[in-house]
């Protein structure tokens, strides 16, 4: 499945604000947003706006990367915890990759994802840039 079938094009209103859910019962914050807590099956919840910056609790390195994205490599991709505690994945942008660390400060931004090649549809989400940048 590519990134444009119809379930992510359904999802872009709350990945491009940063909604996510938050169960009543657990308290947990997931994105994307979820219909039902995988924890306790609850799904009283509401509409939370996740907040821009974070840290990195881990990541990994792609030097040889898909032919879409070959032309970024090499890049890192993190799962950041966030300052509310959810913790998002996505690829660091603006930064050496042999300089990315665990603890590193990130913030999140909105940006190009990638292009679909025949067609040129151009592809936009989340990415996330050092805090200093």
């Amino acid at each position: 499945m590519t990134m444009f079938s119809s379930r992510n094009w359904r999802e872009y209103p709350h990945r491009y604000r940063r909604e996510a859910s938050k169960f009543t019962k657990s308290g947990k914050t997931y994105y994307p947003k979820r219909l039902v807590d995988p924890e306790t099956g609850d799904t009283a919840q509401e509409t939370v706006v996740l907040p821009d910056e974070g840290k990195i609790v881990t990541f990994t390195v792609i030097r040889i990367a898909p032919k879409q994205w070959g032309e970024l490599s090499p890049y890192a991709l993190a799962i950041v915890e966030l300052t509310d505690g959810t913790k998002v994945f996505g690829q660091l942008a603006d930064c050496n990759v042999d300089e990315v660390k665990i603890g590193m400060e990130v913030r999140l931004e909105f940006r190009r994802v990638q292009t679909e090649s025949h067609h040129g549809v151009l592809s936009y989400g989340h990415k996330f840039v050092p805090k200093w940048f």
